[in-house]
């Protein structure tokens, strides 16, 4: 494969995702990760050793089922009503493709809407996906927020 249809093939689950998460078809986006992928929210935004520091979330398997149940289930009041989210991705970059791992870089936009309100969070974002058969699955995702030391409000839901 070359770098161009290497990138297409990540856009493709990397769109994928945000729709299932905007959706909120939870179940489905649990499918596109790896058993041990890591998704990962750090507060700062220089972090690398995410496992060692505060982040807003370091999530694997067990963490992410946890939050896709909460979701679904209303128990936390950040997340009754559910709120509806709206991404854009873009500026899509293939950092690394030969071997078993495939590194893209790209911008997030999420608009939140909930109980009258929006709130708007942009991010960089780096998705670690690595070949499975003949799909991609999302081994580590990172989301830097470009507010990550700012005071954030209800990240209840998947970024």
């Amino acid at each position: 494969m070359t770098p161009d249809t290497i990138l297409i093939s990540a856009m493709e689950i990397i769109n994928l995702e945000g729709d299932l998460l905007d959706q909120g078809e939870f179940n489905a986006w649990l499918e596109l990760w790896q058993r041990d992928g890591l998704y990962i929210v750090p507060i700062d935004s220089q972090e690398t050793d995410f496992k060692n520091t505060l982040n807003y979330a370091c999530d694997d398997h067990e963490m992410r089922e946890r939050r896709v149940k909460r979701l679904y289930s209303g128990e936390s009041i950040s997340t009754t009503p559910r709120a509806r989210t709206l991404r854009t991705l873009s500026r899509f970059r293939l950092l690394e493709g030969e071997g078993d791992e495939i590194v893209v870089r790209g911008a997030q936009s999420l608009w939140e809407h909930r109980k009258g309100y929006s709130r708007h969070y942009a991010a960089d974002i780096t998705w670690h996906l690595q070949p499975q058969g003949d799909k991609l699955l999302i081994k580590q995702k990172v989301i830097r927020l470009i507010n990550s030391d700012d005071v954030l409000h209800s990240i209840g839901y998947i970024l």
